[in-house]
């Protein structure tokens, strides 16, 4: 294959020749390729196009996947002797990751090939540019910033939308951490989402210079920021002074398999 005419699917497999333990640059740089091209998933049931076509499972550590193979060649090697279909990366990340099953790339190839989480799967579907790159590490706010959350609270409280307000500190794997908010609202209506939208602005101005703020809604099911908010946070802001309920992890594997 030329160097003018190399394939995704070739720099699928370069990269996941370069992703290892800890090489977040590395395995970034693999979803960027598999958000670009196309993969080929095994069916269990089925044919290419049927209604019946079912993709194969495979459980990792308690997690779904799907396995598939990243070219001609890798199929070959693989000995599948079903059907098998050939989908682009962004449409199959979309088709798994609302049922948190993650794409489990090469599992024939020495050493076992490579996992994609479902909540790296989302981050595909959506943009990888659009959320932080997992896994991620969040705690309980550290830093000291009591005039923002008065702000945050007086006009939360002066905004009937919003129900609660919770808050963590986000590590993501590349990237600056930021302090999250998350949302939790009675409405999603335009003028309810205009409401909520004002009350962050207007409360940002008192936030120290330099200091990233993001929100995320606390309705979003997939969100690991609003799972583990769900889970581990209680509310600095309550309407209704409601406690909120302890829980477990947010969805990635302990740790991340290769």
């Amino acid at each position: 294959m030329s160097a003018s005419g190399t394939a995704a699917a070739g720099q699928i497999e370069h990269m996941l020749r370069q992703v290892t333990p800890g090489r977040y640059d590395a395995y970034e740089a693999l979803l960027g390729a598999l958000a670009e091209d196309q993969v080929w998933m095994l069916l269990w049931h089925g044919q290419a196009g049927s209604p019946a076509a079912q993709y194969g499972n495979m459980e990792v550590d308690g997690l779904g996947y799907a396995p598939c193979v990243t070219s001609a060649q890798e199929l070959a090697a693989s000995g599948w002797n079903r059907a098998h279909e050939v989908v682009s990366g962004t449409d199959v990340a979309r088709t798994l990751y609302p049922d948190h099953y993650g794409l489990w790339l090469n599992p024939h190839a020495p050493g076992g090939g490579v996992g994609i989480p479902w909540l790296d799967l989302r981050r595909i579907a959506t943009g990888l540019d659009k959320l932080p790159a997992g896994p991620l590490r969040l705690a309980e706010p550290a830093i000291e910033i009591p005039q923002f959350y008065a702000q945050l609270t007086q006009n939360a409280h002066r905004t009937p939308a919003v129900r609660s307000l919770r808050r963590a500190w986000v590590q993501p794997a590349l990237g600056a951490p930021y302090l999250a908010i998350g949302l939790d609202v009675y409405a999603t209506d335009p003028a309810s989402v205009d409401a909520v939208r004002a009350m962050m602005q207007q409360s940002i101005s008192v936030v120290p210079e330099g200091l990233p703020v993001s929100t995320v809604a606390m309705s979003d099911e997939y969100d690991p920021v609003a799972m583990w908010l769900r889970a581990n946070a209680r509310p600095f802001y309550d309407r209704e002074s409601h406690a909120s309920p302890a829980g477990g992890g947010y969805g990635y594997p302990q740790p991340r398999a290769y």
